[in-house]
């Protein structure tokens, strides 16, 4: 199982103070959490994608991400979102496998059609056509990867004629993918039908919901014939902040909740708290707040946490990162070790991907041979075959 944070990359007055970073300040301070995060031991840095303010979350995570690989030599470097609906799949494409190459294989990407309302016409694009575009661009993306000299057309962009993505992914094995989604569970069901990975970036939804969402995506996956819903891989969201002292972290961090960009002046802390997965108390409390995902979630894969928004101080979110690092995923590690059944596969990385390709093992969009998936399409072509018969 693999830890790490993400950011959204918010540039926040800090309530406390009244200051203000400048947007240089926010992305070197990105880069510095980034370093961090590998330092005290985590494994994966997810940044988000943005096209507005308040937010120096970079419009091409790429860049960001190969700045970081070279300044790190074992940290995944992911996406939080990588908006599948609004950026060109040729473009992705291209992109992440230069970043792929550059970073030695530490590439993957969570797909997401962002929360961003305004996004979609600033890129010709409407946003009530969001699922069918997360559906044929993440197609044509899959393919552009897998595939060369390939002829494609289809709605929402130019056609493509005898075209090959350069560079190729490395190895020719493309990045993992992870499909995230907060509500919409055709994208669960995406991310079943490929074989690839489920993100729920849990932090706004209460366990009931996220649940529901994971369950699909597991059960999902099975028809598919990927595996057993219970070897589905899954990742999820969390928001934390810590002191030693559970009264000082909640003293501490309640004006910038208030205040926060995204759900200040809503619900109280504790309110909200109470709703979502966000923790704020001892490392402790953040131990076993994490450790409850299992019971409705099953064994899973991934966990972010997001620990630098709202306007905190850089400082703030080093101390953070420590705490992180020497008391919460050291026993997390352990504690979601036990029982865990040895046919649940661990977090995929470039190189367990690389063997199970050269064993012939990448999933079948669909599902292949074997599978319910393609026994239900057997016996539906049967059936049209043998109306046509009865019509004739």
């Amino acid at each position: 199982m693999e830890f790490g944070i993400f950011t959204i990359g918010d540039v926040t007055t800090d309530p406390t103070d009244g200051t203000t970073v400048s947007e240089h300040q926010r992305i070197k301070n990105t880069v510095e959490i980034a370093k961090k995060a590998e330092e005290v031991g985590l494994d994966v840095f997810a940044t988000g994608q943005h096209h507005n303010p308040p937010f120096v979350a970079p419009a091409n995570p790429p860049v960001l991400l190969a700045n970081i690989a070279a300044q790190t030599e074992r940290l995944e470097l992911s996406t939080a979102t990588t908006l599948i609906t609004t950026t060109d799949p040729v473009r992705i494409a291209e992109d992440y496998s230069y970043a792929q190459h550059l970073s030695d294989g530490r590439v993957s990407l969570i797909m997401g059609r962002g929360n961003t309302g305004p996004v979609y016409p600033w890129f010709g694009k409407d946003i009530r056509a969001g699922i069918p575009l997360a559906v044929e661009n993440y197609n044509l993306l899959y393919r552009l990867w897998r595939e060369k000299n390939i002829d494609w057309e289809g709605k929402f962009r130019t056609p493509l004629n005898g075209f090959t993505v350069t560079p190729t992914p490395l190895d020719e094995v493309p990045p993992f993918v992870w499909h995230g989604s907060i509500r919409s569970p055709e994208i669960a069901e995406q991310a079943a039908y490929y074989g690839d990975g489920f993100f729920h970036n849990n932090i706004f939804w209460p366990t009931s919901h996220t649940a529901r969402m994971v369950q699909l995506y597991r059960q999902r996956y099975e028809y598919y014939g990927h595996g057993k819903a219970s070897q589905a891989i899954v990742g999820l969201g969390g928001q934390v902040f810590m002191r030693k002292n559970s009264q000082d972290a909640v003293r501490e961090f309640r004006p910038y909740f208030d205040n926060a960009p995204v759900y200040g002046h809503g619900p109280s802390l504790e309110d909200f708290s109470t709703q979502t997965p966000l923790t704020v108390g001892s490392p402790q409390q953040v131990i076993e707040r994490t450790l409850s995902f299992r019971d409705w979630a099953g064994d899973y894969q991934r966990q972010l946490f997001l620990i630098d928004h709202a306007g905190l101080p850089q400082k703030t979110v080093l101390e953070q990162l420590d705490l992180l690092g020497e008391e919460v995923i050291p026993v997390l590690r352990e504690e979601f070790a036990k029982g865990r059944p040895a046919d649940v596969p661990d977090a995929p990385t470039h190189e367990s991907l690389v063997i199970r390709h050269r064993e012939g093992r990448d999933p079948i969009p669909g599902g292949g041979e074997g599978s319910r998936a393609f026994e239900d399409r057997q016996a539906r072509a049967a059936e049209a075959a043998q109306e046509g018969a009865d019509q004739a």
